[in-house]
Protein backbone atom coordinates (compact mmCIF):
# COMPACT_ATOMS: atom_id res chain seq x y z
CA UNK A 1 0.00 0.00 0.00
CA UNK A 2 2.94 2.28 0.65
CA UNK A 3 4.22 1.81 -2.89
CA UNK A 4 0.79 2.65 -4.27
CA UNK A 5 0.64 5.78 -2.12
CA UNK A 6 4.05 6.88 -3.44
CA UNK A 7 2.87 6.43 -7.03
CA UNK A 8 -0.37 8.31 -6.42
CA UNK A 9 1.49 11.21 -4.76
CA UNK A 10 4.02 11.46 -7.58
CA UNK A 11 1.42 11.20 -10.36
CA UNK A 12 -0.94 13.67 -8.67
CA UNK A 13 1.91 16.18 -8.28
CA UNK A 14 2.48 15.99 -12.04
CA UNK A 15 -1.19 16.74 -12.67
CA UNK A 16 -1.46 19.52 -10.10
CA UNK A 17 1.61 20.81 -8.30
CA UNK A 18 0.82 21.94 -4.78
CA UNK A 19 2.56 25.00 -3.32
CA UNK A 20 6.03 24.56 -1.86
CA UNK A 21 6.29 23.25 1.66
CA UNK A 22 7.84 25.12 4.58
CA UNK A 23 11.52 26.04 4.68
CA UNK A 24 13.45 23.12 6.12
CA UNK A 25 11.02 20.53 4.76
CA UNK A 26 13.86 18.74 2.98
CA UNK A 27 15.86 18.36 6.21
CA UNK A 28 12.79 17.34 8.20
CA UNK A 29 11.90 14.85 5.48
CA UNK A 30 15.39 13.39 5.59
CA UNK A 31 15.15 12.95 9.36
CA UNK A 32 11.77 11.23 9.03
CA UNK A 33 13.04 8.92 6.30
CA UNK A 34 16.02 8.01 8.48
CA UNK A 35 13.73 7.39 11.46
CA UNK A 36 11.40 5.26 9.34
CA UNK A 37 14.21 3.14 7.92
CA UNK A 38 15.73 2.74 11.39
CA UNK A 39 12.39 1.65 12.85
CA UNK A 40 11.86 -0.81 9.98
CA UNK A 41 15.31 -2.31 10.47
CA UNK A 42 14.93 -2.50 14.25
CA UNK A 43 11.54 -4.27 13.93
CA UNK A 44 12.86 -6.74 11.34
CA UNK A 45 15.93 -7.51 13.45
CA UNK A 46 13.75 -8.03 16.53
CA UNK A 47 11.51 -10.40 14.56
CA UNK A 48 14.55 -12.31 13.34
CA UNK A 49 15.98 -12.47 16.85
CA UNK A 50 12.70 -13.95 18.10
CA UNK A 51 12.54 -16.33 15.10
CA UNK A 52 9.27 -14.79 13.96
CA UNK A 53 8.08 -15.00 10.39
CA UNK A 54 8.28 -11.56 8.80
CA UNK A 55 6.33 -12.34 5.62
CA UNK A 56 2.77 -11.01 6.07
CA UNK A 57 1.17 -13.68 3.85
CA UNK A 58 2.56 -16.54 5.97
CA UNK A 59 1.45 -17.76 9.38
CA UNK A 60 3.00 -16.15 12.44
CA UNK A 61 5.59 -18.25 14.23
CA UNK A 62 6.08 -16.12 17.35
CA UNK A 63 4.43 -13.28 19.21
CA UNK A 64 7.02 -10.50 19.35
CA UNK A 65 6.40 -8.02 22.17
CA UNK A 66 9.90 -6.61 22.69
CA UNK A 67 11.94 -3.89 21.00
CA UNK A 68 9.74 -1.57 18.93
CA UNK A 69 6.82 -3.97 19.43
CA UNK A 70 6.71 -2.84 23.07
CA UNK A 71 5.53 0.58 21.81
CA UNK A 72 3.54 -0.31 18.68
CA UNK A 73 1.83 -3.52 17.65
CA UNK A 74 2.68 -2.52 14.07
CA UNK A 75 6.06 -0.78 13.99
CA UNK A 76 6.72 -1.73 10.37
CA UNK A 77 3.43 -0.22 9.22
CA UNK A 78 4.12 2.81 11.40
CA UNK A 79 7.53 3.15 9.72
CA UNK A 80 5.84 3.01 6.32
CA UNK A 81 3.66 5.96 7.30
CA UNK A 82 6.66 7.92 8.57
CA UNK A 83 8.45 7.10 5.32
CA UNK A 84 5.60 8.62 3.31
CA UNK A 85 5.69 11.79 5.39
CA UNK A 86 9.46 11.99 5.05
CA UNK A 87 9.29 11.54 1.29
CA UNK A 88 6.84 14.43 1.19
CA UNK A 89 9.51 16.66 2.68
CA UNK A 90 12.33 15.29 0.52
CA UNK A 91 10.34 15.70 -2.69
CA UNK A 92 8.67 18.94 -1.57
CA UNK A 93 5.37 17.27 -2.39
CA UNK A 94 2.36 17.87 -0.16
CA UNK A 95 0.49 15.00 -1.80
CA UNK A 96 2.51 12.61 0.35
CA UNK A 97 0.88 14.21 3.40
CA UNK A 98 -2.51 13.38 1.89
CA UNK A 99 -1.45 9.88 0.85
CA UNK A 100 0.00 8.91 4.26
CA UNK A 101 -3.26 8.82 6.28
CA UNK A 102 -5.13 7.25 3.35
CA UNK A 103 -2.49 4.51 3.14
CA UNK A 104 -2.60 4.06 6.94
CA UNK A 105 -6.40 3.68 6.83
CA UNK A 106 -6.17 1.18 3.96
CA UNK A 107 -3.41 -0.75 5.75
CA UNK A 108 -5.52 -0.91 8.89
CA UNK A 109 -8.59 -2.18 7.06
CA UNK A 110 -6.90 -4.50 4.55
CA UNK A 111 -3.97 -5.92 6.54
CA UNK A 112 -3.75 -5.11 10.23
CA UNK A 113 -7.22 -6.23 11.29
CA UNK A 114 -6.84 -9.55 9.44
CA UNK A 115 -3.36 -10.07 10.91
CA UNK A 116 -4.57 -9.29 14.41
CA UNK A 117 -7.43 -11.80 14.13
CA UNK A 118 -4.83 -14.38 13.07
CA UNK A 119 -2.56 -13.51 16.02
CA UNK A 120 -5.49 -13.67 18.46
CA UNK A 121 -6.40 -17.15 17.21
CA UNK A 122 -2.78 -18.36 17.45
CA UNK A 123 -1.68 -16.79 20.73
CA UNK A 124 -4.94 -16.42 22.68
CA UNK A 125 -4.40 -15.09 26.19
CA UNK A 126 -0.86 -13.87 25.48
CA UNK A 127 -2.22 -11.79 22.59
CA UNK A 128 -5.01 -10.38 24.79
CA UNK A 129 -2.48 -9.28 27.43
CA UNK A 130 -0.31 -7.67 24.75
CA UNK A 131 -3.27 -5.83 23.19
CA UNK A 132 -4.21 -4.55 26.62
CA UNK A 133 -0.71 -3.15 27.08
CA UNK A 134 0.31 -1.82 23.64
CA UNK A 135 -1.63 0.32 21.20
CA UNK A 136 -2.09 -0.61 17.57
CA UNK A 137 -0.12 2.31 16.11
CA UNK A 138 1.92 3.91 18.86
CA UNK A 139 2.12 4.21 22.62
CA UNK A 140 1.90 2.11 25.70
CA UNK A 141 -1.37 2.00 27.57
CA UNK A 142 -1.31 3.32 31.08
CA UNK A 143 -1.86 0.56 33.63
CA UNK A 144 -2.85 1.13 37.21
Amino acid sequence: MTGGAVLVALITARLWTPPALFPGAFAAGGLLVGLALGLDLWAMLEMRRRRANILPHRAATALVTTGPFAWSRNPIYLANGLLLLGLGGLFDNAWFFVAAPVAAFATDRLAIRREERHLAALFGAAWSVYVGRVRRWLGRRMTS
